[in-house]
């Protein structure tokens, strides 16, 4: 899979090249292009933004740059386009596994006040939001719709690792110990020494069940 991210700030990706995505990388199992939208404006100072039509607070990023850019790097439109923005619908799992249907997908990167609408209404697919919150830029987005997608990825992460994680099954992760086996007064379950695996599969849906309705009972069709 192919991730290409278009972003002003290009030097935020850094962390995306190290742990376990970094080695996917250089391994060759996944390829992530970060691209500076101000290379491509038309303008002699690489401008990308201006005040707003109607006024208001804050800068807009122009639909030009946007625009030159999104053809550059994908110029047939055979990729997935998707913008960063709170007003976007909410990421979750099965968006990631949605995603991963595509060989190569676009993110875009807002800044400032967000981008022209234009820019959307001709070039992007889809917007796509982390949250209830508004964040400074579409960058951190941006890195945590790429790390979700990437550990699916054919040999990003081992297939073991995957399996009972929190959310595959719209439920939570059940907690997790290693050694020693008492620390500082707390002792790990005694069924997960058992070697029973049996019982510590039961164990382990029941604590799953458990977390799920305590912290996300909507996950199990309750109200939160």
């Amino acid at each position: 899979m192919k991730i290409t991210i278009l972003t002003l700030f290009p030097e935020m990706f850094a962390p995306l090249y190290g742990s376990i995505i970094g080695r996917a990388v250089n391994a060759g199992k996944l390829n992530i292009e970060v691209v500076n939208i101000r290379d491509y404006a038309e303008n002699k100072h690489a401008k990308c933004d201006d005040y707003p039509f109607g006024g208001g607070a804050g800068m807009v990023m122009m639909p030009q740059p946007i625009g030159s850019a999104i053809k550059a790097v994908d110029p047939e439109h055979k990729a997935r386009r998707i913008y960063l923005s709170p007003k976007g619908a909410t990421f979750k799992q099965d968006k990631a596994f949605e995603l991963l249907n595509y060989e190569h997908l676009v993110l875009l990167c807002g800044h400032y006040e967000g981008i022209d609408q234009r820019a959307i209404d001709l070039f992007i697919d889809e917007e796509i939001s982390i949250g209830d919150y508004v964040l400074t830029g579409g960058e951190l987005p941006a890195m945590v719709v790429c790390d979700c997608i990437a550990r699916y990825v054919d040999g990003v992460i081992s297939g073991e690792s995957l399996v009972d994680e929190s959310f595959g099954e719209n439920g939570l992760e059940y907690p997790q110990y290693t050694r020693p086996a008492v620390y500082e007064g707390l002792s790990v379950p005694e069924v997960l020494l058992s070697g029973n695996h049996a019982e510590i599969d039961k164990w382990r849906r029941s604590e799953s069940k458990k977390i799920t309705q305590k912290n996300r009972p909507d996950l199990l069709g309750g109200k939160r």
